[in-house]
């Protein structure tokens, strides 16, 4: 068990027995009078959202969550199926997958997370290659300083096709490689 004050964003804890993640803490008082700590979370189970304040010498369990490689397989609506090297599939359900729908590909390599010997969601690499599938032509005289213009990205999904800013010099069929973590245009991606 460990004290609030050793606990950091992205730990995840039990609180009434549930396991959350910590997203946001924010830290009030002072040494004389004690510490609080605001924390905004999320149930891994449910992702219900949690802000409560605790004292600086609450005890929480932290929990240390399985992880293994997997390949995103194909959706079985409402269940996104994931397999691993020895076959086993996974399903995982669209809600606690947040933004990695946003860059599924058949045959897809990330990591499942697992609670409790249940799949609750996957970790994406940090970066991935993607092909551009629409993006506007650049406008001559529209150059400018930093100009960026959308640029949608291949995916599994069609309906969550998802869109990057992106330099005005990529083009349609580009490939570009993008940062998950922040979303963002990294670079275009040379064979």
């Amino acid at each position: 068990m460990k004290p609030a004050k050793e606990i950091r964003v992205g730990n995840i804890i039990m609180v009434e027995g549930k396991p959350f993640i910590v997203l946001r803490s924010d830290v009030n008082g002072s040494s004389r009078t004690g510490f609080t700590y605001k924390w905004k979370m999320k149930n891994l189970l449910t992702n219900s959202p949690l802000e409560n304040v605790f004292r600086g010498d609450d005890k929480f369990d932290v929990v240390v969550l399985d992880k293994k490689p997997v390949t995103y397989s194909y959706f079985a609506d409402p269940l996104y199926v994931f397999m691993d090297a020895e076959y086993e599939q996974y399903e995982i359900e669209e809600e606690n997958l947040g933004d990695a729908l946003n860059y599924l590909k058949d045959g897809m390599e990330c990591e499942a997370v697992f609670y409790d010997g249940k799949a609750i969601s996957v970790e994406l690499p940090t970066t991935i290659a993607r092909q551009i599938v629409y993006s506007e032509p650049a406008v001559k005289g529209n150059t400018s300083g930093n100009v960026l213009k959308d640029a949608k990205i291949e995916n599994a999904i069609e309906s969550k096709q998802f869109t990057v800013q992106v330099p005005l010099f990529v083009s349609q069929d580009d490939v570009i490689e993008i940062d998950t973590r922040t979303n963002e245009y990294k670079k275009i991606v040379r064979n």
